[in-house]
């Protein structure tokens, strides 16, 4: 069987925690940040995990990650 190719742009955004979860940067980070709270920008800088069906999506993208 051939080698599966992953999908770059999915690559790039997403990366597996070591128990499995998938783990992405924050959205509504990269400009007009004078009118958010330092609270929610510093809430940003964490990443996030994917919720159960989205991140079953993400892992068929990534088959080697």
């Amino acid at each position: 069987m051939p080698k599966l190719k992953t999908k770059r742009g999915a690559a790039k955004r997403f990366k597996l925690s070591a128990t499995g979860k998938v783990r992405h940067r924050k959205a509504f980070r990269s400009h007009i940040l004078t009118k958010k709270s330092t609270k929610r920008k510093r809430a940003m800088r964490r990443t996030g995990d994917l919720p159960g069906g989205s991140a079953k999506l993400v892992k068929k993208l990534l088959p080697y990650a």
